[in-house]
């Protein structure tokens, strides 16, 4: 049987570094000290210095808007048309420098199948055909959209690569992950979702999947639902944005739920012990509850908190950035494991070794 490679990872984030001004915004929609404070506590521990927006913050976050051209305004933030033509407007120069950064390795004019996730932003004709005309890609070229998975969309997106190397040998898989996190705000003094203020940020990945023996061969992939976890993760289109709600009990919930599943993620892949893990950094206390869980040494998930303390939460992204690092570093013939989670709740995880 062929086996597939994920052989080269390219990123990309905005220029505009805005975790601070966020941070300070977020606080003054908190009308309540003890509320306040209790953010305070949780943006100090929350691992995270640096997030990216296509948005400008304002110079004031004390002000009347959070960005320079006033599209968070205080008493009207955006409709859902607003933050959709916004992310239209935006997306392609991102994903495009993601491309760009894969290098020529990816031979863009032999690419066969392009793969598109994101959970932010939706508009047709849609960014799998701007990519096709900008990149110069075939126009043949068979293109699939993951819409709406959230966080764990990227190990969809692999699975769908592996299956599609694994029946067409020749076959060359061009990967976007692309996620606009930051058109979401809510103007809203619950807490849980002004946490997202804390927490989340935009940035694309593309990656490129292909039967060559290089870069990370993807070995087994591996989903667990955590029962009883539905509500926790929740992700729906509102009037004003698409509204989150993202539960303190996610933490707990996930290591609860790692702990009882870890043999079969563990027999999944593989008799060897994984010596990398890649785990996605949906937050400080995500992390925590996945080492925990399964008993890991701190050094295990160095990886993926550093990409959380420079970047944030980039949704589907993130992974990749994650895997990124690891393939810079990682010796050859190493094994790990990947793991992300979202809505469900779900565990998604894949077994890889460096090739």
């Amino acid at each position: 049987m062929t086996q597939a490679f994920l052989n080269r990872i390219g990123t990309s984030v905005p220029s505009h570094d805005v975790h601070a001004t966020f941070v300070s915004f977020a606080a003054t929609l908190l009308p309540e000290d003890r509320v306040r404070r209790l953010f305070a506590r949780m943006a100090e521990r929350s691992g995270i210095a640096h997030r990216f927006s296509t948005l400008q913050a304002a110079e004031q976050p004390g002000g009347r808007t959070l960005d320079r051209d006033g599209f968070y305004r205080r008493g009207g933030f955006p409709g859902s048309a607003a933050r959709m033509a916004r992310y239209e407007q935006a997306a392609l120069p991102l994903a495009l420098a993601a491309v760009d950064r894969l290098g020529g390795a990816a031979s863009l004019g032999d690419v066969t199948h392009l793969v598109v996730t994101s959970c932010t932003g939706f508009y047709a004709p849609g960014l799998d055909l701007q990519l096709t005309r900008a990149l110069g890609l075939k126009p043949s070229v068979e293109r699939t959209l993951v819409g709406f998975m959230g966080c764990y969309a990227a190990f969809n997106a692999l699975k769908l690569a592996r299956h599609i190397v694994r029946s067409e040998p020749h076959a060359r898989v061009l990967l976007v992950n692309l996620e606009l996190c930051t058109l979401h705000l809510q103007e809203t003094a619950n807490l849980e979702q002004v946490l997202s203020f804390l927490v989340f940020a935009d940035g694309c990945a593309a990656s490129l999947v292909t039967a060559d023996p290089s870069g990370l061969c993807l070995d087994r992939f591996h989903a667990e639902l955590l029962p009883e976890t539905e509500p926790l993760i929740t992700w729906r289109i509102g009037d004003v944005g698409f509204d989150m709600v993202l539960s303190g009990q996610v933490p707990g919930a996930i290591g609860t739920g790692l702990a009882r599943a870890a043999p079969q993620i563990l027999d999944s892949a593989g008799s060897e012990p994984p010596e990398l893990w890649a785990v996605h950094p949906g937050g400080r206390s995500v992390l925590d509850a996945v080492q925990g869980a399964l008993g890991l040494p701190p050094e295990a998930l160095a990886d993926s908190r550093a990409v959380l303390r420079e970047f944030g939460n980039m949704s589907s992204a993130t992974i990749l950035f994650v895997l990124d690092r690891i393939m810079r570093t990682a010796r050859r013939g190493a094994s790990g494991i990947a793991m992300g989670f979202g809505p469900g709740l779900v565990a998604e995880t894949l077994r890889f070794r460096v090739a």
